[in-house]
This record gives C-alpha cells, structure tokens and sequence, in this order.
C-alpha cells in the first residue's frame, strides 16, 4: 500500500521486463553502429511510463540517453543536438545540449539523472560523473519548469472536461494564474523587474465576445529587444495553449485524459521532491498505486468528471508545493561558475581525446 492507502503491488517492478536483452535486438542496432553513439554513450536509461514505475499492458518502452560530443563539434565546423530513432522512441541528447535543458530544469531531461541504478543500462564513468554532479543544476527555476507547467496543463485538462459548463470569466482567471507563474520565472531569468513593471489583471472585456478579458500595463525602459521579445512569447505560448483546446471525442480521448490527469500528479510530486529535498525522484515507487489509479479511471464520475477526491489530492499537492517554494534551499539560480568549469572539463576531455 502507498501513503494514499491504495494497492500498488500489480504495478511494482516496471513489469520484470529485461530491458537490457531488449537493447540488443536489430532494431536497436544504432546504438552500436552510429559514429556519435557507441561507446561514446554516457547514460541511457529508461524513460516513460516504465522510468515512473506506471507501465500497464501495451506500454511503449522508451529509452533516453547522454551521448559526448565529437571534437569537432567543439573546436570545428559540425554541430550536434540530440539523437533521435522515432521507431523505438529512444532520444539521446548530446552533452551539451542536455547541460541547457539541465539549467532550465526542464522535466524531461532532469528525470533521466533520478532514475533508480537498475533502470540504467549503460552508465560509463563520465556518466556516472553527471548523475553525481545533479544537484549542479537544481534551482527554484523548477517551481516553474516542474509547478508552473503541471499547474497550466491543469487547467488544461479541467477546460477540456467542463468547457461548456464553465463560465468564460472562469477560464479567463485560469489563464491568468498561468501567465502569471511563467512571468515570475521570466523575471527570475531574466532580472526584468529592474528594468520596469508589468501588470496583469482582468477587467471588464473590451471584446464583444467575452465576458472578462487579461489586460497588460507595461513599463520598461532599455531592455533588451530579445529578452522582450522572449517576455511576450512566455506570455503567448500559455494563451496559445488554451486556445488549442478543441472538442473532445470522448471515445477516444478518456484514456488520454487519465493519463494526462496522472502526470499532472507526478509533476508536481516530483516538484515537491525536489524544492524540499533537492533531489530527483523518477521513478514513483511509493506513489505507484495512486498515480496507476488515476490512469485507470479510478477517479472519474459517470458524468466524465473528476471526483471531489482527485482535487483534494491535487489541491493538497499544490499546498504542498507552494509551501516549499517558500521554503526552499535552492538558489534561485545555479552557481555558472562551477557548471562551466565541469562542462569544460567535460569538453577538454573529447578534444584531447581522452575519453
């Protein structure tokens, strides 16, 4: 049983499958034969519902990885972001690259640095060196990348399920709360606020066909046109999202849903994880029973809604997450200082062909 009291022991043990004898079948091929793979491999390790500890019958298996830089990348003309096999859905990002998303605290990659030992199949020494080193990385930009885009997926997913029961005034203040929480992080980034204000409210819609309406007072002086305009497009993208929300086929669409309504979970336990602990926490084990009761519809309603008892959990997560927001150890950034001299140390290593 989990701490929630439901009964996880169908889904602990990522299903038993040997995910190591799987690599070496044909289809997996690349990860031997290609000239930016091969032993220049530092991490792979599973990703997914399998790296969560959420698998069901039919899963698909995912692989994500780390693999060097050639010299060339760092020293000639050839450049080099990720590597990607769509057939077994395996991305393996080059070291430079997952370093960026790191800073950023993006979710998806920080997730391949908390995996339990046994979820990773190749681990070399630079690798092992990197999931060491993840604490580098961690700052309160997670209460964005982590808190900030569960929150906004959220809403989201509450709009899909109650679009023509809820009031447009309503949504108009979901939105809200999500460009506000990716401004906080803009300004946090970016040090916006000593160049001037931006305030963001609801007033009375000036556009016919709404009810209420966002409106923006903005006041800066000598900022940068490209901080602006990456200010304006934090703002957009989170419009864009929930404007991209169309009707639903219910038919098909309520497995999704679930499993949306699941991740939104694990995002922000994995949030919490990491503001209150400063560690990364990827696969779920004490929360398994109730992430795969999500999944499964066991909080849905006849009507399709979600039960009372689905948003006192998520409420008491957000709780829970706003709490160590306050709380929190972290740095607000990370200290650049140290991750350029291990990346460079990293880098010099390839060059010299040390490796």
């Amino acid at each position: 049983m989990d701490v929630f009291g439901y009964n996880d022991n169908e889904v602990r043990g990522a299903d038993m499958l040997d995910f190591r004898n799987v690599i070496q079948g044909k289809e997996y091929d690349f990860l031997r034969t290609h000239p930016r793979l091969g032993r220049r491999i530092m991490l792979l390790g599973l990703g997914g519902s399998y790296a969560y500890g959420t698998s069901q019958e039919g899963s698909d298996i995912d692989f994500r990885g780390v693999t060097l830089q050639l010299s060339s990348d760092l020293i000639g003309m050839t450049g080099f972001e990720q590597y990607e096999d769509r057939k077994t859905d395996t991305v393996i990002y080059g070291f430079n690259k997952i370093i960026r998303l790191l800073l950023e605290c993006n979710p998806n990659t920080c997730e391949i640095l908390g995996l339990d030992d046994d979820q990773y199949l190749i681990q070399s020494e630079l690798g092992r060196e990197l999931i060491a080193n993840r604490g580098l990385f961690l700052s309160k930009r997670a209460i964005q990348s982590f808190g900030g885009y569960a929150e906004a997926q959220l809403r989201r997913l509450q709009n899909a399920l109650a679009r023509d029961s809820m009031a447009q005034s309503e949504r108009e203040a979901h939105i809200l709360k999500s460009v506000r929480n990716a401004m906080e992080d803009f300004n946090r980034r970016y040090r916006a606020n000593e160049r001037g204000s931006i305030h963001i409210y609801i007033d009375k819609a000036e556009n016919p066909e709404l009810d209420t309406e966002i409106f923006v007072d903005a006041a800066y002086q000598h900022m940068p046109l490209r901080d602006y305009n990456n200010m304006l497009g934090a703002m957009r993208s989170v419009v864009n999202d929930y404007e991209k929300i169309g009707k639903r086929n219910k038919k098909k669409d309520d497995a999704h849903l679930n499993k949306h309504a699941m991740h939104l979970i694990r995002l922000f336990m994995m949030a919490v994880d990491i503001l209150e602990t400063g560690e990364i926490c990827t696969h779920r084990k004490e929360d398994a029973g109730l992430l795969m009761k999500i999944r499964r519809g066991g909080f849905r309603q006849p009507d399709g809604a979600f039960s009372p008892e689905f948003y006192e959990i998520l409420e008491m997560y957000g709780h829970r997450l706003e709490k160590a927001a306050r709380i929190t150890r972290l740095p607000e950034n990370p200290d650049m200082e140290r991750v350029a001299a291990y990346v460079e140390r990293v880098n010099r290593l390839v060059v010299i062909g040390d490796i």
